[in-house]
């Protein structure tokens, strides 16, 4: 289901993206990346976070983590994860396969500036061995994402 949701989004907002369906497991950076034959950067994680009531997501290079000091600054509190559970109900995606298109409930979505130093990142497509190949630009366009810097890269 997830996946087809994704589908039906792309497909109503970018008919011209192709869904990768592997048959091996993307869902961790380093599976995915070892099965898109690129550097784990250049895999477009999406980390959902609660902040006090509401939830986001955040769509980050795939090694980039969170920075508390600037996720605070940037969202004005802590960001906590959300639990597997809660992000399968939010979502409609599995653990894995989360990604900001065709999400069962409207979620504001953030790209972080990590994802800029890339021409193409490859996101999830809803389940875990599903990906799509786009610009950083258009994945922050077609989702209505807000660019914001809280995540630290390693050197």
């Amino acid at each position: 289901m997830s996946l087809d949701s994704v589908r039906a989004f792309l497909g109503t907002h970018a008919p011209d993206l192709a869904i990768v369906e592997l048959p091996v497991s993307t869902a961790t950076v380093t599976e995915a990346a070892a099965a898109h034959g690129t550097a784990p950067d250049q895999i477009a994680k999406t980390i959902s976070l609660r902040l006090g009531d509401q939830v986001v997501l955040v769509v980050a290079a795939g090694t980039a983590r969170l920075d508390n000091r600037k996720s605070k600054a940037v969202f004005g509190q802590k960001p906590r994860m959300l639990d597997r559970g809660d992000v399968e109900e939010l979502t409609g995606h599995p653990v894995g396969g989360v990604c900001p298109f065709g999400l069962k409930s409207a979620l504001p979505v953030y790209c972080d500036i990590s994802l800029r130093a890339f021409d193409e990142v490859i996101p999830a497509a809803g389940a875990i061995n599903s990906a799509v190949r786009l610009s950083p630009e258009r994945l922050a366009s077609l989702t209505g994402a807000e660019w914001v810097d809280v995540c630290q890269t390693p050197d």
